[in-house]
């Protein structure tokens, strides 16, 4: 099969699992369904891909659409953030002394391996550097999608089942949530998401094409620009992509290798939400912030997908991307350095 008719039979499955779980009123149901049935897809040994050409506009999209969620009265809240960011800072310190350790000893992978998939940093990210190192790329992959997938689902049961917040919300904004833009809301949003997306790269942000979009969508709705939203059916569709993409990961990959990289990552993924927890408690107690709130800036998840779960609880989404934000950079630039200070003492 062409690398097309694979990647159109992928979104083909990942739709109708977003299909499925929506027609059960499942949470988070466009970006799970289609996570769930391309993952068994992939792991079967079907011959389904992603788009991934197609995840720098799919990203954007959501970007676009969690940008909206910026308002003059979150900036506001600004000045709690140094205490939230001091608490992210102790909290990357002991995932970082806990969870590299358990994928040396536990997973019994070298240290330099154990070392990049178990730091909390972005995939793409711990990925380059870890391959720059001579650390094994695909345990680093199958650590850090596997950790992404079960602390979405994890994340998903906590709101949904513990806490009983309604996770059925798959789009919408601020304001004309449901409401197909006008011309100009539509022209504007489009220009967002492709000049934030331009300018994420000129300045080598981490996940530009996310980050880009979001900025430039933040700083139109807080201007009071546009109150415009991305349309629910392109949200839907970007979710369902993503959901793709993430499933089809897996594709090649032995169920027992998967079996046993999901049992290590779910034990990482376990101590690091026990001391986001924690972590979330110190927010909840010094800050003032909801512990909802807080476990979504801290849940090791990717930041696009926790910014999805925040906008579904109505959460403060902007204050969940700032700590994502913050935590990939801390990793990005901390790590290399932790790296030979952590060798050069065995």
């Amino acid at each position: 099969m062409s690398n097309l008719a694979r990647t159109l039979g992928g979104l083909a499955l990942g739709t109708l699992g977003g299909g499925l779980f929506y027609g059960l009123s499942l949470p988070l149901p466009w970006m799970l369904g289609a996570l769930c049935v391309t993952i068994a897809a992939a792991i079967a040994g079907l011959p389904v891909l992603g788009p991934n050409r197609l995840r720098p506009a799919i990203v954007a999209i959501i970007g676009v659409l969690l940008g909206a969620r910026f308002t003059p009265e979150v900036m506001q809240q600004a000045g709690q953030a140094y205490v939230t960011l001091t608490i992210l800072l102790v909290y990357l310190a002991a995932v970082a002394a806990l969870v590299v350790p358990f994928h040396r000893f536990v997973g019994r992978q070298d240290w330099t391996t154990a070392y990049f998939a178990g730091m909390p940093g972005g995939l793409s990210e711990m990925i380059e550097l870890g391959e720059a190192r001579g650390a094994d790329v695909p345990a680093i992959v199958l650590a850090h999608s596997l950790r992404i997938v079960l602390t979405i689902g994890l994340m998903v049961v906590l709101f949904r089942l513990v806490l009983d917040h309604d996770l059925g919300v798959s789009g919408g904004g601020p304001s004309k949530a449901g409401q197909m833009p006008g011309l100009f809301d539509a022209t504007l949003l489009t220009a967002c998401a492709v000049f934030g997306s331009l300018g994420g790269k000129a300045l080598r942000l981490p996940a530009p094409t996310f980050l880009g979009p979001l900025i430039l969508s933040a700083v139109t709705h807080m201007a009071g620009v546009t109150d415009g939203v991305p349309p629910p059916v392109l949200v839907n569709a970007a979710q369902v992509a993503l959901g793709t993409i993430l499933g089809c990961r897996f594709l090649g990959i032995a169920p027992a290798t998967v079996l046993r990289a999901g049992l290590l990552s779910l034990g990482a993924t376990l101590i690091t939400l026990a001391l986001a927890l924690v972590a979330g408690l110190a927010m909840q107690h010094w800050a003032r912030v909801s512990l909802d709130q807080a476990l979504l800036a801290l849940a090791p998840g990717g930041l696009t997908e926790m910014g999805l779960i925040a906008l579904a609880i109505h959460a403060d989404v902007a204050f969940v991307a700032l700590h994502h934000v913050a935590r990939i950079l801390i990793v990005l630039v901390v790590a290399p350095v932790l790296l030979r200070v952590f060798l050069a003492g065995r």
